[in-house]
This record gives structure tokens, C-alpha cells and sequence, in this order.
């Protein structure tokens, strides 16, 4: 783990990504945005251990992450991020709890991160920082329940599609393994699904 060089790309996509959601008066960004540093990391390394307490938001640059718990010494893939979204264990960020799960890259990423510290600092500073960070804790709610009906209510085959549509490019940088355990779908399944179905 180490510090990357700073990247104005980054720091311009995260300024984009936070105003596509709610727009915020541009003295309390500049200084919100000031406290995010670079941060990068190899492929396959832990960024978030399980058990650890997660103290930094990232939000991820470059690269593609996956999170996962064991159970009977099998991975279960929960979740993957990429850019732009955030990353991390945003449970444990928040609730300051230990993360339930680890989180770590498939291939080499690059970050922006905050402290937990800085963050909310800023927070109690800024209301509309705060208004932002509703609407996203809101929207991340969503997506959890979404989440959970595709699994819950779609047949496997509605699965797959569901997931080609939304990230196809995953098809090309993620393991069939990974993607097959994300999906709840056999692997022997899952490799038929793709040789049949049109992508």
C-alpha cells in the first residue's frame, strides 16, 4: 500500500461525480475535495481486511475491487466497485464497526481516499455536504435492495442479463468464478449462459 502521485483526473471525475448527484456551492467542494489524497494499491491486495475497522472513503479512479466473505473456506463475492463510485466498507465507515466481509483488488486501482475524521468534519461544517451524503447514504440503500430482489425474484437466466446490461465490461476483466459467485449461479451454468446468450 502505498501514496500515489496526485492525479487531477481523479480529483475532476470525483468533483463530477459528487455534483451529478446534488450540487454544492463551490467554496465548501474545494474544501471538502482538498482532504481527499491519492492512494493506490497492486492487484489482489486487501484494501479492507474482515474484522478491520474501516477509517477512509475511497473513491476509485482506475481498477476494479471485489468484496467478499468466507464461509467453510469459500469466497462469496458480495459486491464489485469500479470507476467512478466510491469504495470501501461503507458499513463499517459509517457504524464504525468491524466490516463483516473483505475487500480487494482484482486488478491494479487507483484511489482518492478521505478520514473518516476529515469527512466528517466537513459534514458539520457544510450542510449541504451533508444534504449530499444523505441522498447518496439513500441512493446506496437502493441499490442494497435491488440488490436483493434480483437475487431474491429473477430466475438465473434474468440474473445474467440484468448484469450484462449494467456491466458488461466486467465480462472482460473478471473471473468467471467471481462473476458466477457474485451472480448465485453455478459455474458450469454460468459458462453455458455466456456461449448461449448474445452479449
Amino acid at each position: 500500500m502505498k501514496q500515489a502521485d496526485p492525479s487531477p483526473n481523479h480529483a475532476e471525475a470525483l468533483q463530477a461525480f459528487l455534483q451529478g448527484i446534488q450540487p454544492i456551492e463551490a467554496s465548501a467542494l474545494e474544501d471538502y475535495l482538498s482532504h481527499w489524497k491519492p492512494f493506490e494499491l497492486p492487484k489482489k491486495s486487501i484494501q479492507t481486511q474482515a474484522g478491520q475497522t474501516e477509517t477512509w472513503l475511497y473513491f476509485v479512479g482506475s481498477g476494479i475491487q471485489k468484496s467478499y466473505y468466507l464461509h467453510d473456506g469459500k469466497a462469496h463475492v458480495m459486491t464489485f466497485a469500479y470507476a467512478p463510485s466510491f469504495g470501501g466498507v461503507i458499513e463499517s465507515f459509517v457504524t464504525q464497526k468491524p466490516s463483516r466481509y473483505t475487500l480487494e483488488t482484482i486488478t491494479a486501482s487507483t484511489f482518492l481516499r478521505i478520514s473518516r475524521a476529515h469527512h466528517l468534519e466537513m459534514l458539520q461544517q457544510y450542510h449541504g455536504l451533508e444534504t449530499l451524503f444523505r441522498i447518496i447514504s439513500e441512493r446506496f440503500l437502493d441499490g442494497v435492495i435491488q440488490r436483493q430482489h434480483e437475487l431474491l425474484a429473477l430466475s438465473m437466466e434474468e440474473r445474467f442479463r440484468v448484469f450484462v446490461q449494467r456491466s458488461p465490461h466486467l465480462l472482460r476483466k473478471v473471473s468467471q468464478k467471481d462473476l458466477a459467485s457474485y451472480l448465485r449461479i453455478d459455474p458450469t451454468n454460468f459458462s453455458k449462459l455466456i456461449n448461449r446468450i448474445k452479449i
